[in-house]
């Protein structure tokens, strides 16, 4: 399963920016789908993970109310809306796959067998 993140970009503290993780293979639909974040000199985190129904998400605290995962399986894709963002929240994100994650373990990153490259995201202030 290869994994490409996209939509990262620079954008002003308030803005929203929308991140894209498309997935290789005929499976997306059994995997679940996390994002990470790690921000300079930092560990990485966790930010938001989805189920393979697509029925059960799990937010980060730090991002709750302001960011939103989803996903379209037709597409073999996954989103994380980003709204309202902060300075904080500068970091490279980070999108990942597995289809074996249990709900207890999603905001796991040893869950996750397959990563992508990330994307950089800037907030400004």
């Amino acid at each position: 399963v290869q994994l490409q993140a996209s939509g990262g970009g620079l954008v002003q503290a308030g803005g929203s920016l929308r991140l894209s993780c498309v997935t290789s293979g005929r499976t997306f639909r059994s995997y679940t789908i996390g994002w990470f974040r790690q921000a300079p000199g930092k560990e990485r985190e966790f930010v938001a993970a989805i189920r393979r129904s697509g029925g059960n998400t799990y937010i980060a605290d730090s991002v709750k109310g302001r960011f939103t995962i989803s996903r379209d399986n037709a597409k073999n894709t996954g989103y994380l809306e980003m709204n309202s963002l902060k300075p904080e929240d500068t970091a490279v994100y980070y999108c990942a796959a597995d289809d074996s994650v249990i709900l207890s373990s999603m905001r796991y990153q040893a869950s996750y067998e397959y990563w992508g490259r990330g994307t950089q995201v800037t907030v400004s202030s």
